[in-house]
């Protein structure tokens, strides 16, 4: 094993030693003994199996069967999520093959960045990962399943349903993901086009022209974002069955996987010699390959939140140390759009998860002594790709090596010799800078701050002319507590448009930038953030900022008298329109109550935290 893996994962295992053991603890004081509905009164049992057909009413009432729970986050408008329509019928016929139950357990919301980016609506984002948690946890709250399938694609989806699900750690469960669209119009021409038309080069039908053509059909969006990182993730985990992530949807093996899933995860129950839980299964090693396959891939930024909160879910402290630490020694061996231009099409072709795995367990920085929701244990059945043949499902060993070296490449030739993520330090504060897009002469930025509270206001400056030089756009009171922490990826192709002036520019924020990240700087997740006391809100224009992505510091060129001494513009923002409006009033206690971007921007704390008085 590389030992700065290994001292990693040793670090996180101590760190995590008190809070890890609560978190078993409470788990399994929940499981009891015999089927999980068995401790339910006849009254309880009775409104719990009264929708069912007969014989399931029969097998339910007599507990001689499993029930599985399925949750889904189906809804028509996510592409990635349409495609579960089909699922809950897949799954009950998988069940009953396998003398189960499988009952529809509760639904949970599903927002799209894609269609909120810009607008009011993604002031409820990043908040919508907590609500997901928290409706997962209603779906199993009815004691009566004995295992569950998790369906879920996209950015706070994924997070949220495991979030909830890690609280009934005690059954066994398995994500069920429904794969990417087609490829449609290459992601790089997509973003040409955007910038012409935030350049006035192009009109608004052509811009709609282009992105239709590129978000096309039912299934995930190609680009590498949150949604696709999750899916990298997730099988890191070893929470998908092997090679899962990136079969496209409504094909004959995206339907064989489903209920071999569904089998799958009915064989690990309580009941079963081969028990596998979910809180056993997501372990630190678990967490630690999660994040080294993020790094390696050039994943998204979101995910230095989500993870956070992933591990802690589970009684794991995460620290973005640990992100940045890991960094230095996990190269990126993959170029998928934003950070190159092939799709996640592209890399499943090129031999997708199977020959990324196997890369990295030859080159030992992945943990493979782990425990796994796969037919067997360890990483290594992840080297496997799923065929149909016949209509029989199988395993067959993937490529060794990569079919398209502009994709995916062995960690002897990598596109960079570290990871895609960096930790930024400073007088500012601690911020998150994805550089694996970022070309190495823009990786350091030392420019006058001009300082914006809306990023309306930035794109306004833009089209009167005013941003025509080196600059480094300071937008304050974007984060958690402030606005909920809204993606900024609408300031992307002008910001773009820019550094192909050849401006030196660059963006510190301490809101979210996005999954697609790209060529520009961005120095995001600044925490504390300006309306829990943080220094961005001392910054006036004209201050000198220098951004250096190479040594992993952030600092405004003044003195520490100078600058420290300076009044902030606030220490909260006031209420005003964003408060309101488009459901955001709803989320005025989550607001209040959010953590820190460092730590998960998590709006309800664990019981440890609670007893010590630290929430």
């Amino acid at each position: 094993m590389h030992p700065t893996l290994k001292t990693v994962t040793e670090a996180v295992i101590a760190r995590s030693a008190a809070t890890r053991t609560s978190y078993l603890e409470r788990c399994f004081s929940a499981k009891g003994s015999g089927r999980a509905r068995g401790k339910l009164s006849c009254g309880n049992l009775a409104h719990g199996f009264a929708a069912c057909e007969s014989g399931d009413k029969a097998s339910l009432a007599e507990f001689t069967l499993p029930n599985l729970a399925i949750v889904s986050s189906y809804n028509e408008m996510l592409s990635a999520h349409q495609p579960f329509i089909d699922f809950p019928t897949l799954i009950k016929e998988a069940a009953k093959e396998s003398q189960a139950v499988a009952q529809f357990s509760g639904g949970v919301p599903a927002m799209c960045d894609g269609v909120t980016q810009g607008r009011p609506g993604m002031e409820l984002s990043l908040f919508s990962r907590d609500v997901i948690a928290m409706s997962t946890a209603v779906a199993l709250s009815h004691d009566m399943f004995d295992a569950a399938v998790l369906l879920g694609v996209c950015d706070k989806i994924v997070p949220g349903l495991l979030i909830g699900a890690l609280q009934f750690g005690h059954l066994p469960m398995l994500f069920l993901p429904a794969g990417p669209m087609p490829s449609g119009l290459p992601n790089k021409e997509k973003q040409r086009v955007r910038e012409l038309y935030a350049d006035g080069k192009a009109t608004r039908a052509e811009l709609l022209t282009a992105e239709a053509s590129s978000y096309h059909s039912p299934g995930t969006c190609t680009f590498y974002g949150t949604a696709n990182s999750n899916q990298v993730l997730v099988e890191m985990m070893g929470l998908h069955l092997p090679g899962a992530s990136f079969v496209n949807p409504n094909t004959d093996l995206r339907s064989a996987l489903t209920k071999a899933a569904t089998k799958q995860v009915l064989r690990h129950t309580a009941e079963h010699q081969d028990y596998r839980p979910l809180g056993r299964v997501v372990d630190e090693k678990a967490i630690i390959n999660a994040l080294v396959g993020l790094l390696a891939t050039g994943g998204s930024t979101n995910h230095t939140i989500h993870l956070v909160a992933i591990a802690r879910a589970a009684g794991i402290i995460l620290t973005w140390d640990d992100f940045n630490t890991l960094s230095t020694c996990i190269p990126l061996l993959c170029r998928i759009y934003p950070n190159g231009e092939a799709d996640i099409n592209h890399f499943q072709a090129a031999g997708g998860m199977a020959t990324l795995i196997r890369y990295l367990l030859d080159a030992e920085l992945l943990h493979e002594d782990v425990l796994t929701m796969g037919q067997n244990h360890g990483m290594l059945q992840y080297t496997t790709e799923p065929q149909l043949r016949d209509n029989e499902l199988s395993w067959l060993e993937g490529s060794p090596v990569s079919l398209d070296d502009t994709v995916l490449r062995p960690p002897t030739i990598p596109f960079s010799s570290t990871g895609g993520l960096k930790l930024l330090k400073g007088n500012l504060g601690r911020a998150i800078i994805k550089v694996s897009a970022v070309k190495a002469e823009n990786q350091v930025i030392e420019a006058p701050a001009i300082v914006f509270d809306e990023q309306d206001d930035l794109l306004d400056a833009f089209k009167a002319g005013e941003l025509e030089r080196d600059f480094i756009a300071v937008l304050r009171f974007q984060g958690p507590r402030a606005l909920g922490m809204p993606e900024l990826h609408k300031l992307t192709p002008t910001l773009g448009v820019l550094q192909d002036r050849g401006f030196k520019v660059a963006l510190v924020t301490d809101g979210r930038m996005s999954g697609a990240s790209g060529k520009v700087p961005a120095a995001i997740h600044l925490s504390p953030e300006c309306a829990a006391g943080g220094k961005l809100a001392l910054i006036r224009n004209g201050d000198i900022i220098r951004l250096d992505a190479r040594e992993g510091k952030l600092d405004v060129m003044l003195s520490a008298d100078k600058f420290e001494n300076r009044l902030p513009v606030a220490t909260v923002r006031q209420p005003h329109s964003h408060d309101f409006g488009m459901g955001r009033e709803l989320f005025s206690g989550m607001r209040q109550l959010v953590s820190s971007a460092e730590t998960g921007a998590m709006s309800f704390g664990w019981p440890e935290e609670i007893s010590s008085g630290q929430q």
